[in-house]
């Protein structure tokens, strides 16, 4: 029944008409939807190739493209599938290129879900031919293809682990690889000498503004740090160095991109079609930087011109980037980065100059920030300390107590001013066991990061629970220069300083410990008490700890935790005590020697 009203739908039309009526096109696009519903497309197929319908087709046929489409994603057969994709290459050789690019664009647009690749794949090869004969100016239509596409597979999800990449789901990695075979087409096209002007500019700017975007997505959060045995085979890694070579093969080179840092200016040429916002974000040159310095990729075009201090200055914007993202994928990617940049750098060859840069304050933050708040064990505290270590190791010690003071001021975490204070003890045990202690870790220039460590934030009413991690480290820090630097030599400085940290820190510590004792165990027997009581009528208790209420809890499990508070008030009273006994007996041995001297004079 379709059939014969599509046939004589055809023949109704007049061979010489080109001006049809909405009607008649809406007329016969419900009769070819029918067709192709009742399966029969090998007649819908010999109505588009008969030459007597050619100005019908030419006038209507590309409002087929969409069901056509639909057709192809959702039949299983490959003959049918092969019907169909003869009446695309029909319709793309009789009908206007314009609105061809339009309805297939269209299709690509409205791709939703599972069929996001399928689609996008399906029509690739089309789109390519449907630009070709556009003629030469087609460097707007080809920027509007490729954010059309751009925008679909970026919804999709980026696999991680390498049964995902295997599997390939959703399509993505397949899609990658279509979209390199897709526009290396253009960009031979635009090294052709014979076409160069305003318009082949343009198809460049669009080509590269491209290649920036595949660095947003899916470059910036594919994983990348594999086995060198796999960097053949693996997706992601294969599609990198295709963009890369890209940048190469458009005029871009490396160096030049890599120094725009996020710049987003374009060329007065350019009327770029892609994506109404910013293509060169600062996400795509923190990319290139990792592909670049990490991965390597790219490097046989990057002549190494740049001295490592200059790459570390520059790195670190990129790596401030990287590391204010939460995915674990780009948070690796910054570590990396960071990790990269300083082993290019001798040791103690950064100096002071290099804290002045915003974006290394930035990344100091950002490091601390990932070993407090990342939930990810591996990357939190590791990584993020095997950096700061790093840094440490390649500053030169005024470099390196600025970065001391620097970490300790903005941390605001007991934990990481614990490691900081563990560190400052390693530098000055270091200087110690060389021929000439540094004059940044002794004397005048260490008093002023001594009197910072060496003190309770807020007296004798610091929570000493939540700073037990910094006071213990400080005590160890007090004791070890104690009994390290000879009162007569004072080295460190610290005995001219004893005085003022016996007030600032000693004194308050006693204190504090003596009131935090006092309450915990008021706490104690207070908990006690209510254990005494009949088991069914047993409160649900609530404590707070280090500043942090836990959840709710029977009073056994309170009793616990309130123990374990008393334990580490005693070992913190335990160091104390030593340190206390080590400044009287040196203080008593000094003035001995003092009153021994005058004796002799």
């Amino acid at each position: 029944m379709a059939t014969a009203d599509l046939q004589n739908i055809t023949e109704k039309f007049s061979l010489a008409e080109d001006d049809f009526k909405e009607e008649d096109i809406n007329v016969f696009l419900v009769n070819c939807q029918k067709c192709l519903e009742e399966e029969e497309a090998t007649f819908v197929l010999k109505i588009i190739q008969d030459t007597k319908n050619q100005t019908i087709i030419n006038n209507m046929g590309w409002n087929l493209i969409g069901p056509i489409t639909k057709c192809i994603v959702s039949s299983t057969c490959k003959e049918k599938r092969k019907i169909y994709m003869d009446m695309l290459d029909q319709l793309i050789m009789l009908c206007n290129p314009k609105e061809v690019l339009l309805g297939v664009l269209e299709q690509i647009d409205e791709a939703a879900g599972e069929q996001i690749s399928q689609v996008v794949l399906l029509l690739l090869q089309p789109l390519q031919t449907v630009l070709m004969n556009l003629g030469n100016k087609k460097a707007y239509s080809v920027g509007l293809s490729l954010s059309t596409i751009y925008s679909r597979i970026s919804l999709l999800p980026v696999p991680y682990t390498n049964e995902q990449m295997e599997e390939d789901k959703h399509g993505l990695c397949q899609c990658c690889f279509s979209l390199v075979q897709f526009t290396k087409h253009f960009i031979d096209l635009s090294q052709n000498t014979e076409l160069k002007g305003p318009d082949n500019a343009e198809l460049r700017e669009e080509l590269i503004n491209f290649c920036f975007s595949c660095l947003k997505y899916p470059l910036l959060c594919a994983p990348l740090n594999l086995n060198p045995d796999d960097k053949d085979s693996h997706p992601f890694q294969l599609f990198a160095r295709e963009i890369l070579g890209m940048f190469v093969s458009l005029g871009e080179p490396l160096p030049g991109v890599f120094l725009q840092h996020g710049s987003t200016t374009r060329t007065p040429e350019s009327n770029s079609a892609l994506f109404e916002g910013e293509t060169r974000t600062a996400e795509a040159f923190a990319c290139l930087a990792y592909l670049l310095f990490v991965q390597h990729i790219g490097l046989d075009h990057f002549p190494f011109v740049f001295g490592p201090t200059f790459l570390v200055k520059t790195n670190m914007q990129h790596v401030n980037t990287l590391l204010k993202r939460t995915e674990e994928s780009v948070l690796l990617k910054g570590l990396e980065l960071l990790e990269s940049s300083l082993l290019r750098v001798e040791n103690e060859c950064l100096h002071q100059d290099l804290l002045e840069i915003g974006s290394v304050l930035c990344v100091l933050q950002d490091l601390v920030k990932v070993m407090t708040l990342c939930p990810i064990e591996h990357l939190g505290r590791k990584c993020s300390m095997a950096s700061i270590s790093l840094n440490l190791i390649h500053c030169n010690k005024n470099c390196c107590c600025a970065l001391f003071r620097c970490l300790f001021k903005t941390c605001n975490h007991a934990g990481v001013e614990g490691y900081i204070i563990q560190s400052i003890k390693n530098q000055i045990d270091t200087a110690f066991k060389t021929k000439a202690i540094s004059k940044w870790f002794s004397g005048p220039r260490l008093t002023p990061l001594l009197h910072m460590v060496l003190s309770l934030p807020e007296g004798a009413e610091t929570d000493l629970l939540q700073y037990s991690d910094r006071i213990m480290a400080s005590l160890n820090l007090l004791r070890y220069l104690i009994i390290k630097d000879n009162e007569t030599e004072n080295k460190t400085g610290v005995w001219t300083e004893v005085q003022q940290i016996e007030k600032d820190f000693l004194k308050p510590l006693h204190m504090g410990l003596n009131m935090s004792k006092a309450h915990y165990q008021a706490e104690i027997k207070s908990t006690h008490e209510k254990k005494k009581g009949p088991p069914s009528k047993m409160p649900i208790c609530s404590v707070s700890a280090g500043g942090n209420k836990l959840p709710d809890m029977t009073p056994e499990m309170q009793l616990q935790v309130l123990r374990s508070a008393l334990f580490t008030f005693d070992l913190m009273e335990s160091v104390l005590a030593r340190v206390d006994e080590l400044v009287e007996v040196k203080m008593k041995s000094a003035s001995e020697e003092k009153i021994g001297s005058s004796q002799d004079v």
